[in-house]
């Protein structure tokens, strides 16, 4: 048996808040999380300024949670095929993000958020194409360590970096944490972290509390 892949057009899916123009002050691209939509995750950003517009690309693979049911969701990535996988969605992310960035100012504030398995998903195209950027938000996220960060140090150094966990949030644990910690550490990867009363979820009122900083 032989393997083979071919590359084709296909159809992808994404949705927008807001109206971009040369009046845009915040510009956020958004990376739903494993099983989510990019409707469910951009919903979250309804009643942030006018001034703002958001992007929430949606991941090429759907399938259903429940057949029964019929409920949907999508991934960005499966182990199987990952690194073609990874170029899919990282060729995908960035024709959306210049097309519409090329329609904001120039100095449009530009914030990333990355929910759950969109967090790493934000982060290896960040890693792999050096976009522009100035807030990267890992929420219920963490940063892959089979990437490496010390080519990136000065890439990263004016960039404003936060890791966001819910409390009770069952992907986590005191164990994963203190790994997570060591190997940002050793990577020289300085970012705030950000604990809320809650589960693995985007509090809307935490993320509002956040944008405000930003």
């Amino acid at each position: 048996m032989q393997a083979h892949q071919i590359k084709f057009p296909r159809t992808a899916h994404y949705y927008t808040l807001g109206e971009p123009s040369k009046s845009t002050k915040k510009f956020f691209l958004v990376l739903h999380g494993y099983g989510q939509l990019a409707s469910q995750i951009i919903h979250k950003f309804r009643d942030l300024e006018t001034d703002s517009f958001i992007l929430a690309p949606e991941g090429f693979s759907r399938f259903y949670w429940n057949e029964r049911k019929g409920i949907v969701g999508a991934s960005w990535m499966t182990k199987t095929d990952r690194l073609s996988e990874i170029e899919d969605y990282c060729n995908y992310i960035e024709h959306l993000y210049y097309q519409y960035k090329n329609q904001l100012p120039e100095d449009v504030e530009i914030n990333i958020l990355g929910f759950s398995q969109g967090g790493a998903t934000a982060v290896r195209w960040i890693e792999r194409n050096r976009p522009k950027f100035n807030n990267l938000i890992l929420w219920g996220a963490a940063f892959p360590t089979d990437l490496s960060y010390l080519p990136m140090k000065d890439y990263l150094q004016n960039k404003k970096l936060y890791v966001v966990y819910g409390k009770e949030d069952e992907y986590i644990s005191a164990e994963r944490i203190k790994m997570h910690d060591k190997f940002t550490q050793q990577q020289e990867l300085k970012f705030e972290m950000i604990w809320f009363e809650g589960r693995h979820v985007i509090d809307r009122t935490v993320l509002h509390d956040l944008v405000k900083r930003l």
